[in-house]
């Protein structure tokens, strides 16, 4: 009910700094920057000046940051009102999905339990994955997405949502098909050697850091390269047009057509579930209730 670009309007004045506001934001300042601009020309109206000391209020921006928050509050208020005269409050469940995290595990499992929640529909709400935005979309799980289907044991990650973990998936590795390694069905370290292995930087990842520790005690051979803490498109494209490996999961091998995932000779997984908020309603409880039980029936 009002322009989302408020909300960063808010944050660029509450913090003077575009770098401040961005790091808030989980944004870089090229994007604040732009969001700013694009206010400004909707609005027809200079909302900031720099000075010395960052960025001020105009006089018209000054007046625009009294109002906006109560507008911001004011229109919360009337959705809730609203949905709550309806009486269809928390009626529909909204799925993330993207390339990497995909929804379709969720839904196979909706299939099945949908029957205890004849209330519901689903709505499934597209992300992008952008390893420099990934974390504001993390920061939405409760707000605009009750869930994500996600491989994660990320630390930043987990500190801002739950998981309820559905299984693991098996740790390979990927090879562009004119790669020498393409053919080969499995392979074992030392057919690595002498190779750059692409994988996330340390700190953020239990499994990754495991996987590090292994390959720099008992396998200096292989060269690694940090790419960001997490991935994106960006990351596939790189290790095809290098010529490097990759480090991958199984459940990622037709993200890039030019890419060959190849299991590797070692027992590393990593866990996958449903991401959810760290304060959940009922709805969402008795959601994983079901799925849980269901689980223990069987399901694969």
């Amino acid at each position: 009910m009002y322009n989302s670009l408020l909300k960063t309007f808010l944050c660029v004045a509450d913090y003077g700094s575009l770098n401040k506001a961005a790091e808030h934001l989980f944004l870089t300042p090229t994007a604040v920057m732009k969001q700013i601009n694009v206010l400004e020309k909707h609005l027809d109206l200079k909302l900031f000046q720099r000075t010395n000391h960052g960025l001020t209020l105009t006089e018209c921006g000054a007046s625009i940051y009294k109002d906006a928050k109560f507008m911001i509050s004011y229109s919360e208020k009337v959705i809730e009102r609203a949905k709550k005269i309806q009486g269809t409050a928390n009626q529909i469940i909204r799925v993330g999905t993207s390339l990497l995290n995909p929804c379709k595990v969720f839904m196979d499992i909706w299939y099945h339990v949908n029957d205890q929640f004849p209330q519901f529909k689903i709505q499934i709400v597209p992300f992008e994955d952008d390893h420099q935005g990934i974390l504001s979309v993390i920061e939405k799980i409760g707000k605009e997405f009750d869930f994500i289907v996600g491989v994660c044991d990320s630390i930043q990650w987990l500190n801002r949502c739950c998981m309820y973990q559905l299984g693991t998936y098996r740790k390979c590795v990927a090879v562009p098909r004119g790669h020498r390694l393409a053919d080969r069905k499995k392979l074992t370290l030392s057919d690595l050697y002498g190779e750059t292995l692409m994988m996330v930087k340390q700190g953020d990842s239990p499994v990754n850091d495991l996987i590090r520790d292994d390959l720099e005690q008992n396998h200096p051979q292989i060269c690694i390269e940090d790419t960001e803490n997490f991935y994106d498109i960006q990351v596939f494209n790189r290790c095809e047009q290098m010529g490097n490996i990759l480090l991958n999961i199984e459940c990622w091998k037709d993200i890039h057509p030019s890419l060959v995932t190849i299991p590797v000779d070692w027992s590393y997984t990593i866990p996958y579930g449903l991401l959810y908020a760290k304060n959940p309603t009922p709805n969402i409880l008795n959601f994983i209730e079901a799925v849980e039980s269901y689980l223990r029936k069987g399901y694969q």
